[in-house]
């Protein structure tokens, strides 16, 4: 397997006010480059943890983590990340928005001429043009989405990290971006690791669905291989017995094996 993002024995242990909380244990997982994976488990077993130290945004107590061969020891353009909160800035336009993380990574490197060229295409990636000069408050929760994930793309990262961003949106809304994001994906050969709460779309996604095992001192449960053709049409899984098994294994893992024992 290509050990393109490399997770070794990484635990994190959080200091609080009632003494040390092991919030995640014996993490072992190694990701393939373009490949998409799903994090999914009850509240409180560590999956935005886990996204965290992939991201840099914290240091694991214990264990190593290593993108394309370097250790991951803080935050670096070569991951994009994408929250629920879109953390767009209220007062700069959806151009703005996305040149703004463009210039940061390319600036010392590319011309203006360039950058906004990058912006641009990054926009009509996520089939945004046509709401470059609007900001903020004037376009719906699945638009803002969509700046965010243009962001995190115009980067060119080398992985995609993604928490919960569908979470807070409609049903048809949040069909429609996982739908996008699958045309994406399929366009740029990204590599994704996404935290979801939804077995649907952790299946659906997902080349491999990982398990984690309830908190407090969470760990990986089970990966679940999703051996479904690409590109994938929503209708048609519906009725897929592999989709269906997929779904049926996350299932029983999440409500019977972590339920009985929580």
């Amino acid at each position: 397997m290509d050990r393109y993002l490399n997770i070794e024995q990484a635990g994190m242990i959080f200091e609080t006010r009632n003494g040390a909380f092991t919030a995640l244990r014996d993490i072992n997982l190694t990701i393939q480059k373009g490949e998409f994976v799903t994090l999914i488990g009850h509240s409180g077993c560590g999956k935005s943890t886990l996204l965290n130290l992939i991201a840099g945004l914290t240091t694991p107590t214990t264990g190593y983590l290593f993108l394309s061969g370097r250790q991951i020891d803080g935050p670096g353009p070569d991951r994009g990340v994408v929250f629920q909160n879109h953390s767009l800035l209220p007062w700069l336009t959806c151009f703005d928005n996305v040149h703004l993380a463009v210039e940061r990574v390319f600036a010392a490197t590319e011309t203006k001429a360039q950058l906004r060229e990058r912006t641009h295409r990054a926009l009509e990636l996520v089939g945004l043009v046509d709401a470059t000069e609007k900001r903020p408050h004037e376009i719906s929760g699945g638009m803002k989405q969509r700046v965010g994930i243009a962001r995190a793309l115009a980067m060119e990262p080398k992985v995609l990290l993604m928490d919960e961003p569908f979470g807070a949106l409609d049903a048809l809304t949040r069909a429609r971006l996982q739908d996008e994001l699958m045309r994406i994906v399929n366009a740029t050969g990204s590599t994704v690791v996404m935290v979801t709460h939804d077995v649907d779309e952790a299946v659906l996604l997902a080349d491999r669905v990982v398990m984690m095992t309830n908190g407090p001192a969470a760990t990986i449960g089970e990966i679940l291989h999703v051996d479904l053709p690409r590109p994938r049409e929503r209708l048609a899984m519906a009725g897929d017995p592999l989709y269906l098994a997929a779904r049926k294994a996350v299932l029983e893992f999440l409500y019977q094996k972590q339920l009985k024992a929580a």
